[in-house]
Parts: C-alpha cells; structure tokens; sequence
C-alpha cells in the first residue's frame, strides 16, 4: 500500500462584503505591515513569525509595480467600488514535510505558473512553517483581468436574452431581459476540482522525483470509500483562537468528530479481523478430511480453553495457579455472559452477531453524521443572526441620517464600516437560508436546538463506546476458541502450523 501524506487544499474569497480586505490578508500572509488606502486601516503583522517565503508571479502583461505587494494589492482595493466587491480569491494547501524547503518553493511556484499566471491572474504567495509539522502555503489570486495596457479589465458583460424569433425581451417595467456572461472563466465552479487535482498531480510528481514514497490524493473521504464523518472549515478567527489555547465551537466540534472517527476506524479493523478469522476457520473446516455437520459450540470450546490453561499452569506455584485459575474464571465467565445475553451458541451465531454489530456502528455513525450537519449549519446561522442583531442598531442609524453640509451620514458609515459590513453580510446569508416572511431570528431556539444535538451526540458516542466494548469482548472470546481449536488439533497438524508459522 503506498503511504498516505497529509492533503490539504481549501480556497475562499476575500470579501469586502464579509468585512475582509485584500491588503489586510496580504499583510498577514506576508508578515508585513500595510495601510489600505481604500479605507485608510494599517495592518501590521511584522511580529508575526513563521513566514518563510513570499513571492509575487505576475503575467506578462502586468504592471511591473505590481511587484510590489502594496501597489498590487492597494491598486485592487481602490479599483473595486462596491461595498460587497470580491477582491481576491484565497487558496491555503499543506505542504509535505517530506520534501526540502527549496522543493516546497518550487512546487508552489510551478503550480501557480501552470494553473494561475498562466491564465492571466496575478500570483502573491507565501510559505509558513512555525516548524511545527504543519508547513503550508498561503495563495492570493486576482479576480479580474489585465487589459493588454496592464490596467484592470471587466470581469463580465450583460447580454440580452432572445426569444425563439431572436428579438430582445422586453420586462413589464419596459427594460430588456439580460444575463451575465464571465469573461474569464475564472469562477467556473469546476476549477476547484481542476485546481484540487493539480495541486495533488503536481505535489505527486515532486515526491516522487524526491524519491518518497509518499503520495496524496485529492479526492474526498466519499469518492476514497472512506466512510467517515467530515470535519468543518475552522477558519482563520477560529484557528487563531485555538493557537492562543482559547476553545471555539468550531474547534470543539472538529475534536469531537475526530475521536468519534477515530473510535469508528478503531471498531471497523477490529471487526474486520474478526471476520477474517471466522472466514478462515470455516474454510478450514471445508476442507477438512472430516467435516463436521455443523460449526463447534463455543460453550464447549471455552470450557476446552480452561482446560488448557488449567494445564498449562500446574508447571508454576499453587499460589500462582489459584491467582491464575480465578482470572481465567472471570474471563470465561464474561465470555459465557456475553454469549448468552446475545443467544450465540456457535461459530455461525458469532458471525451474525458480527454483522449486527457492524450494522449497529453504521446506524450510529449515519446519525452522527446527520447531527453534525446540522451542528454546522445551527453555527452559521447562529453566528449571523448574533451578528444581525448587534449591528443593526447602526444600520438603522445609518439610515436616518442625512449628509447635508456636514457630510454626516458619511462621516458615520466611515466610522462605522466594519460593522455595517458584517451586518450587511449577515443579512444576506440570513434572506438567503431563512424561509421567506421570517420576521423575528429564533436564534434561542438554534440554540436550544444545537444544544440538543450536541448531548444527542454525547449520547452516540457513549453508545460507540460500548460497541468498543462488545467488540473487545468479541476478541477476548477469539482469544480462547483459538486456544481450544490449536489444542484439539493432531500433533502432525500442529507440527505443520508450526513450520508454516516460522
């Protein structure tokens, strides 16, 4: 099996809309200090440690100042009027420890010539290592293109839409009907899987070229066969909490899906062995010189297995063989409970006790996943609705006031820009995902809804836990039959095992 290296590749959107700022993401992926001068804020992360590498790849028809990160970066910032404008597109991917430093600046940069500069866009990347085993890199990509003079062009046009005549239609309120065409084809949403695929192609072929053996693969949990249950985006507000030992409900929802993956994989393999094993007597027995009408009784075969160890033991003390004797007893007779309360008398009866717990841990984890969907929604819709009702007190101001002489009203939006902007981000995402009508946010009871879910969740995995448990009883029970079955078997046939397991 070729060895698996860690995948990650997420892309975003720098929103001024979601109260982001290109110059301010610049500035902290590069570990400068930089003043946006579209609304005068100075970002200053030079004590930020950890930048390893910065770089600027520019087409060939761009600017020459664009080299420089503030010219680049403030040029977009002041280009862009709108208060929602999309300023850039964001891309973080992990970076194999495998592969030198020299190599990760290479991959980075090949991959960002081929898929980006090439394409017209305008490359600022950064590499960060706080030589934690978690290098990475940081990708800021232009969205609108380059005229061939290097000044910034449209990213789409209007065109009318036509009837079956190829006449123009005309709207009740006597305008044309029109749609919008990219020019670019820059957010065509297949470049994600394009771009996901070609950070793993290119990253492949630099392992390889290196000599590891390691490989990533692009692919999601689902198209992998791995069934398990997905974590959600932190987020850089998030991440940064988390690094300074301050737990999130995002953080604590990631933690409790991992240890409930990890608990799932855990009692996947343990089952699997066991299956394997039942698989592997019963073809033993099917050819077997003399097959027995039906499998052994395991009652029989555990008391067989206190036998042998009874045996086994009379080499030792008697105050040793007692100790021994009431362990073994314990065992065994945890052993019978188990097979009694769950009626298995018999190899076939264990097999199909094996399915059903397979199926019960399947069941589980479907219900698991189903609630940790919704958590992840509740949060969203939480977080907005927290941030509507915070700001729209300054909306509302906002809107009575007046510029008149004083310029009031805009020496109030001035002031209070990073308010409005999230609230103006919240009310979107809200009429987006809330039914039509919704007048009051029931954000009490997202709450009492998420808080539900999460003891229901609580609930799973305690219930996961003791199918852990059962499983660990299951191989406990193996443990003996194994023990009982070597010792029913001739001495040749034990004299062969023991060749073939040398």
């Amino acid at each position: 099996m070729i060895p698996i290296a860690i995948y990650h590749w997420n892309v975003g959107i720098v929103s001024r809309g979601k109260g982001k700022s290109a110059v301010a993401a610049a500035a902290y992926r590069s570990g400068e200090k930089l003043t946006n001068e579209w609304d005068g804020m100075t970002h200053d992360y030079t004590r930020k440690g950890g930048v390893v590498h910065t770089e600027i790849m520019l087409p060939p028809h761009a600017l020459p100042s664009f080299s420089d990160r503030s010219t680049l970066w403030n040029s977009v910032e002041l280009y862009e009027k709108a208060g929602n404008a999309q300023l850039a597109r964001e891309i973080d991917a992990a970076l194999p420890i495998e592969l030198s430093r020299e190599e990760q600046i290479r991959l980075v940069r090949e991959y960002c010539s081929s898929q980006f500069v090439s394409k017209g866009m305008c490359v600022d990347f950064a590499i960060h290592d706080t030589n934690s085993g978690n290098p990475h890199c940081h990708i800021m990509l232009t969205m609108r293109p380059l005229d061939e003079r290097g000044a910034w062009a449209a990213k789409s046009k209007k065109e009318y839409d036509l009837d079956e005549n190829g006449e123009r239609i005309r709207l009740p309120s006597g305008r044309y009907k029109t749609h919008k065409v990219d020019l670019t084809g820059w957010n065509n949403k297949d470049n994600t899987l394009l771009w996901r695929k070609a950070w793993a192609d290119f990253t492949n072929d630099f392992l390889e070229r290196n000599g590891s053996p390691e490989r990533i693969d692009h692919r999601s949990n689902a198209e992998r066969g791995i069934d398990e249950i997905p974590t959600v985006h932190m987020g850089v507000a998030a991440c940064q909490m988390e690094k300074k030992g301050i737990a999130t409900e995002k953080g604590e929802l990631n933690r409790n899906i991992q240890k409930a993956n990890r608990l799932i994989r855990e009692i996947r393999a343990q089952i699997g062995k066991l299956k394997e094993w039942i698989a592997d007597l019963f073809k033993a027995w099917e050819t077997a010189p003399e097959q027995p009408q039906q499998s052994p009784g395991l009652a029989k075969l555990l008391m067989k297995y206190l036998s042998v160890q009874r045996e086994k033991s009379r080499k030792y003390s008697q105050r040793w063989q007692q100790q021994h004797a009431a362990d073994e007893l314990k065992t065994i007779a945890a052993a019978v409970n188990y097979l009694s309360e769950h009626g298995i008398s018999n190899l076939d009866e264990l097999d199909a006790a094996l399915s059903s717990v397979s199926d019960k841990a399947y069941s589980i984890r479907e219900g698991m996943k189903t609630a940790e969907q919704r958590m992840k929604g509740l949060q969203k819709l939480m977080e907005y609705g927290r941030n509507y009702q915070t700001y729209k007190p300054i909306h509302d101001e906002l809107k009575k006031l007046q510029n008149g002489w004083t310029n009031k009203r805009d020496k109030y939006e001035e002031a209070h820009r990073a308010e409005l902007t999230l609230w103006d981000a919240a009310n979107r995402y809200l009429h987006a995902n809330l039914p039509k009508g919704t007048k009051t946010l029931p954000i009490a009871e997202w709450e009492q809804e998420y808080t539900a879910l999460k003891a229901q969740r609580e609930a799973e995995y305690d219930t996961l836990k003791e199918t852990r448990a059962e499983v660990a009883e299951l191989q406990k029970i193996r443990r003996c039959v194994d023990i009982a079955l070597r010792a029913d078997q001739p001495e040749q046939s034990r004299a062969k095992r023991h060749e073939q397991e040398r």
